[in-house]
């Protein structure tokens, strides 16, 4: 396993980087190939933050945990990912995304502008204030529910690879998924 260490924030430290290192190789016993993992160990105000982020079977799985120590916010974000590794273990080697076109796409978050004056905002266009891109990969709708769970988010985009149709997995309440499909053949 390739494991690399970021420091924000915060001076360096081997120790805390062997910490880090000697935790997340212990996961390399779940993966039959070789997999990256990168940690982020940073400094907000009073927390420490590690953020763990593994890419294994073509899925990214993510564990964030902030606390008072470094170390323990190391550690619980490791058993974070080995919770989530243990509980799908089995789709993970088995669902694996599927080869094929990655279709690359582009998020760009919009602000409206202020509340200042209302009159002059609705003339004004809203501002692009964060630009990312990234690929939609194809798997199933399974799969997308897993790497939403993996990675804690709540929209995910991919590649159908029934349909090789874009759909949209959002969250709603708790355990409860919708799925937004495009379909050109019912185009009005």
């Amino acid at each position: 396993m390739q494991i690399s260490v970021t420091f924000r924030h915060m001076n360096a430290s081997d120790a805390l980087r062997e910490h880090a290192t000697q935790r997340v190789d212990r996961l390399s016993k779940y993966f039959e190939k070789p997999s990256d993992a990168h940690i982020v160990l940073s400094l907000e105000r009073h927390l420490q933050k590690a953020e763990t982020t593994i890419l294994a079977y073509g899925m990214v799985i993510c564990g964030k945990e902030s606390s008072s120590d470094m170390y323990n916010s190391i550690d619980r974000s490791v058993e974070k990912i080995e919770k989530q590794i243990k509980r799908y273990r089995n789709k993970l080697v088995k669902l694996r995304p599927k080869d094929g076109a990655k279709l690359k796409m582009r998020f760009k978050l919009l602000e409206s502008p202020g509340d200042a004056d209302r009159d002059l905002a609705s003339d004004l266009p809203p501002t692009i204030i964060e630009t990312r891109d990234f690929q939609a990969r194809p798997m199933m709708i399974d799969e997308a529910v897993m790497q939403m769970d993996l990675l804690h988010n709540d929209v995910l985009v991919f590649l159908n690879s029934k349909t090789d149709q874009i759909n949209v997995l959002y969250r709603k309440n708790g355990q409860q998924y919708g799925l937004i499909e495009a379909n050109p053949h019912n185009a009005v």
